[in-house]
């Protein structure tokens, strides 16, 4: 799937908040790095850890509900 559509998923996953969903992907990418197993069946040598973070959320295999939540 193109980036773009992933994207857009990940977006709307994230009640098209862009802000929200760069907080996200920021939190999965540190999780990642710091040895997280991925909970998606890609080759992480082939991916950047934000483009995998993205195609997690776009899943929907992420709870974010800590940052997602109005006050």
């Amino acid at each position: 799937m193109r980036l773009e559509k992933i994207m857009a998923k990940a977006l709307k996953n994230m009640d098209n908040d862009r802000y929200l969903l760069s907080i996200a992907v920021a939190k999965r990418v540190e999780q990642l790095s710091a040895g997280a197993k991925l909970t998606i069946d890609v080759d992480k040598s082939k991916y950047k850890f934000s483009d995998i973070a993205l195609m997690e959320i776009a899943q929907n295999k992420l709870d974010f509900s800590d940052i997602t939540k109005k006050k």
